[in-house]
């Protein structure tokens, strides 16, 4: 029998709940809430590619991360008032970039640059591997929708948070266990089940191999679980086009 933190077992997944066509000009738009976090993630295809990739013949895909105002308890001020992004934005954004890349042949878009802007309505924990989730599916919904050719879409994507909190394996951190966990990782995953990247840290203690193949099998069952939600909701979307 599992153990349980309040009314969740250590292996379960918050309540996932997806809203789409959110946006009326964007190439596809998700709301992608789990638990009390909501990030909003929206896709725009635009002709034209950095510098770098003049003359060969690829598209490219980038991403933009930011917490709205009053999405944490203390009201976060805007990095555009500041001047300049965070080193923690900077990190989350490479990372949904890095992991969203690998679900695309670039090929197949020449000269066309994908931007997904992930924007945190409200934040309780894993706002970064939700935003990965919810900008997959944005993908998947341009094709699906003809925005983007079939080819486009290479892999399936997700991500999800991991951890050890007061010595026990838990899956999908909310806020309150994040805060205090002994260690956090972030792991993102095909759906072939092979590892895109791990981010894994001993924020208050250091963790055994044992406990690195706790988290990773944690991780792995609850992306299993975060596919089976897409896929049935990308097939149900189908149905109504």
């Amino acid at each position: 029998m599992n153990q349980y933190r309040g009314n969740r077992a250590l292996d379960q997944l918050r309540p996932i709940e997806i809203k789409t066509g959110i946006q009326k000009y964007a190439a596809a738009s998700v709301l992608w809430t789990q638990g009390e976090t909501k990030v909003l993630a929206a896709l725009t295809i635009e002709d034209e590619i950095p510098p770098f990739l003049t003359g060969k013949k690829s598209g490219w895909l980038t991403a933009e991360y930011s917490l709205l105002p009053a999405s944490t308890q203390t009201r976060s001020v805007r990095e555009a008032a500041k001047g300049k992004q965070s080193g923690r934005t900077l990190e989350i954004q490479r990372l949904i970039g890095r992991g969203l890349r690998r679900a695309v042949d670039l090929k197949a878009f020449p000269d066309q640059t994908l931007k997904i802007d992930c924007e945190v309505i409200q934040a309780d924990g894993g706002t970064r591997t939700a935003s990965v989730c919810a900008a997959w599916l944005c993908l998947a919904l341009a094709v699906q929708g003809g925005k983007l050719p079939k080819s486009a879409l290479v892999a399936e994507i997700a991500a999800i948070s991991v951890g050890i909190v007061g010595g026990d394996v838990s899956l999908d951190l909310e806020y309150a266990e994040d805060s205090r966990a002994d260690v956090d990782m972030n792991v993102i995953m095909t759906g072939r089940g092979h590892y895109v990247e791990i981010q894994g840290t001993g924020e208050n203690g250091d963790f055994s191999a044992a406990e690195l193949q706790s988290l990773l099998s944690y991780a792995g069952k609850g992306i299993g679980e975060i596919f089976e939600t897409e896929r049935t909701f990308l097939k149900e979307s189908g149905k109504n086009e």
